[in-house]
Formats: C-alpha cells, structure tokens, sequence
C-alpha cells in the first residue's frame, strides 16, 4: 500500500487471500488427510478482525482506495462468504464483494456463495469486482459491461485450470474495459499480476521472479490503447445486441435454402 501510494496510485487491488486463505485440509472436520465441511471454529476471526481495521487505518492515512481480499463471517451457523472489501480513501468499508461462482469444494464444504454483482466509484472510475475462479465465466464480465463499468477487479489464489491470464485478456478485449488481474507471486513467473486495457493487451505487470511488486498504470480511456475500444467497438457490440440487424434482413429462398451453392 505504501509502495502504491508513493507512485502515485489512487486505487490498489490485491489477489484474493491477500489477508487469509485457509486450506481446504486444515479447515477440514476430516482432515488434513480428507476433505470435508470445514470447521470455521478453527479461524482466528478476531485476527482478521484486526489486520482489516489496521489496513483501513493506513488507507485512510495515505488516501488510498484499498480492495483487499478476506474471509466475511456470517452469523452462526452460516458459513462464510469469500470476499473482496472495498475500503474508501477514508478509511471506510463502503461495500463488499462476495464470490458467486464458487469452486465445488468451496461451495460444498467452506463458504456461502454471494449473490449480486458490486459496483463502486472511485475518482469518477467505476469499478466492478469478481473472484477466485470466476474468471470462468463469461456471462459475469459481460454482466459488469451491462452495469458500465470502466474497470473489472479480478482477484484470484491460481491460474489453472486453463489459461487464465489469457481469459482475462479475452474479457478486456470482448467487453472493452479495464481488467486488473491480481494473483499470488508464486504464479508470477507464468502469470505475473498486471492491468489490461481495453484492447486486451498488457499494459504493465508485475515482476516474473516470485518477489512482491506492484504494477501502476493510469485507466485513461483517450490513451491509444483504450479510446478505439472504447469510443467504438464498445458502443457497436451494444448497438447490435439491440436490434441493428433486423431492419437489414431479408426474405429469400436463396438464403433459406442452405444446400443451395454459387
């Protein structure tokens, strides 16, 4: 957070377990050997209590927008959510994300999934989160296109199965927005964290040696590598979803015949 703020940064974005990832095994009522419903009695709640209200602190100290990733406790007996914290500039938590497409070990054994999307503003960027291994699914960044976003925030703990960094290219490219991709480092030497414009190319990222770094760019949608995704394809695909095609289709027996050839 310091580092970011020294460069000038408004917003910084961690991967999901920035703050706890518990293993499946350790939380496990039949573990460490088996997988089973976790038993959330083992989490230390009070910990994490402490490490959020210490980051909100410094946040606000450095008015620096902050989303960090944690586990969101319910009332007893629900299980947790899995969530992403968006922390104000003030220090405050002015919403929350929630992951919605959970994993089947998530879903059966360890967390509550969410149940919307999250959108927030910040300097007049609107922001919209997604987590862990929603990068999956297509259906939730074009969900986020149709709220306006400019920015996607997608934090994730691992980049297999497939080709994530690639996906998260695809989704920048597809809805003609921002995506800021943020992993643990032990990913980094194939898919180091970074920030993709709207043309699905990188703009930075982060180091590919394992060493904790921070990638700075600035979400300008009249630079070169966002104002012709922006200004037209973006506006294009939504015309065309609307209904542009259909005034300029026509009624042929040549068309409706598909064996017909020449």
């Amino acid at each position: 957070m310091r580092e970011a703020s020294t460069r000038g940064a408004r917003i910084v974005h961690f991967p999901e377990g920035a703050i706890c990832s518990p293993n499946k095994l350790v939380m496990s009522v039949d573990g460490p050997d088996a997988v089973g419903p976790a038993d959330w009695d083992r989490c230390q709640w009070p910990v994490l209590h402490s490490e959020l209200a210490a980051i909100a602190e410094l946040a606000r100290d450095l008015r620096l927008w902050t989303v960090i990733a944690s586990v969101h406790r319910l009332t007893e007996t629900n299980r947790p959510h899995n969530s992403l914290y968006v922390i104000s500039d003030r220090g405050a938590v002015v919403t929350r994300y929630d992951e919605r497409l959970l994993s089947k070990t998530k879903v059966s054994y360890m967390y509550s999934p969410g149940i919307s999307p999250v959108t927030f503003d910040a300097d007049g960027v609107r922001f919209g989160c997604l987590l862990g291994m929603e990068i999956h699914y297509p259906e939730l960044f074009a969900e986020y296109e149709k709220l306006n976003v400019d920015c996607v925030l997608f934090s994730t703990t691992g980049v297999s199965p497939g080709a994530v960094a690639a996906q998260a290219q695809g989704h920048a490219a597809v809805n003609s927005y921002w995506v800021s991709f943020s992993v643990p480092t032990q990913h980094s030497a194939t898919a180091p964290s970074g920030v993709i414009a709207p043309n699905g190319d990188w703009l930075e990222r982060c180091a590919t040696d394992g060493s904790p770094s921070v990638a700075v760019v600035n979400l300008d949608d009249s630079s070169e590598a966002a104002a012709e995704s922006v200004t037209y394809a973006r506006s294009w695909r939504r015309e065309s979803r609307a209904g542009v095609y259909a005034e300029h289709q026509v009624t042929d027996p040549r068309s409706e015949d598909r064996t017909a050839a020449f």
